[in-house]
């Protein structure tokens, strides 16, 4: 089939050189230019430069709304538009352009998780598992009925990092598959269930600040989905920001104030947690490792030489 792609970041790039693998023509791509925001400078594999490498004619746009965008797309006279990790809204006249429409492929099992950051909101979130869904594009962001579903179980040592790796490698084999069943005819794609479905937002620096009244269950999901090479979940020690690398839920219960220093355990340090922690029913957060704003990484114990204090959301001077 003649396929227009959008694409941007890795995962754009990685379902474009499946399409092409598999054989199909790419006669146009769509791509947005570079960005300054912290997530989209992490794994920004080029889009422009596999388009350059193969001489596919390329538009660089942050949306994709003008009259160039439309005249090439339907000058490409292709026939389906494949669109990953496009980061901002197509309207109806950009994406029913192509003779079989638009496939969307996004790194959720939607209904759930559509929008942004959806790898690192269902962990953060104890989801059991994540997936990919390849979905033909409707008005709405992430909601048209659905192609193909493949999903990976979440375990307890996985990080945000596991979740993109097996994720990410969906995003070529589920496109060339959802591309041969659309070729074969088939339109009986089921809808998307909207009673259950869900819309995130980007996330910032202060979405990853860390609250001790969260139970120590959501907060090491928090910092495992905030690990290297994404903007770590961070705390305050007075007026020290820390940057928490590594933490676990500790199977023993403590009871106190939520973000008190507690008590060694290893090479990490304990960590009171969750709003009814005075209840003495809480597991606590084990932190192991920090990362100081200079760059320098530390085990807890090596940071923390005394017990006593507290950890905070905001800097507290002394």
């Amino acid at each position: 089939m003649r396929v227009v792609a959008f694409g941007y970041m890795t995962w754009g790039r990685r379902t474009i050189e499946a399409i092409l693998a598999a054989g199909h023509e790419v006669p146009l791509i769509v791509t947005h230019p570079d960005s300054d925001n912290a997530y989209e400078k992490i794994f920004n594999e080029s889009v422009a430069e596999l388009a350059a490498d193969h001489g596919i004619p390329t538009l660089v746009r942050n949306r994709a709304t003008d009259d160039e965008v439309k005249a090439a797309i339907a000058a490409a006279e292709a026939d389906i538009m494949v669109v990953s990790n496009w980061r901002t809204w197509l309207p109806p006249e950009v994406f029913s352009i192509p003779r079989l429409g638009t496939l969307n492929v996004h790194d959720a099992l939607l209904p759930a998780y559509a929008g942004f950051a959806p790898l690192n909101w269902a962990l953060i979130n104890d989801e059991p598992e994540v997936g990919v869904t390849a979905h033909m594009m409707n008005a709405e962001f992430d909601a048209g009925a659905v192609v193909l579903q493949r999903s990976t179980v979440i375990t307890e040592d996985d990080t945000i990092v596991e979740l993109f790796d097996r994720t990410l490698a969906m995003f070529g084999p589920i496109t060339v598959d959802a591309l041969e069943l659309v070729a074969s005819g088939r339109t009986d794609w089921p809808a998307q269930d909207r009673r259950v479905a869900s819309y995130f937002h980007r996330r910032t620096e202060e979405e990853n600040r860390i609250d001790f009244s969260w139970t120590a269950r959501e907060l090491f999901n928090l910092v495992r989905a905030q690990v290297d090479p994404y903007p770590n979940a961070y705390c305050f020690h007075g007026t020290t920001r820390l940057r928490v690398l590594a933490a676990r839920e500790t199977e023993t219960t403590y009871g106190g104030t939520p973000g008190r220093i507690f008590i060694r355990d290893g090479r990490g340090v304990v960590i009171v947690a969750g709003a009814d922690a005075r209840r003495g029913r809480n597991t606590g957060l084990r932190i192991d490792r920090v990362r100081l704003d200079d760059g320098t990484e530390l085990d807890a114990v090596d940071y923390f030489p005394h017990m006593g204090g507290y950890l905070t959301s905001y800097p507290v001077p002394s």
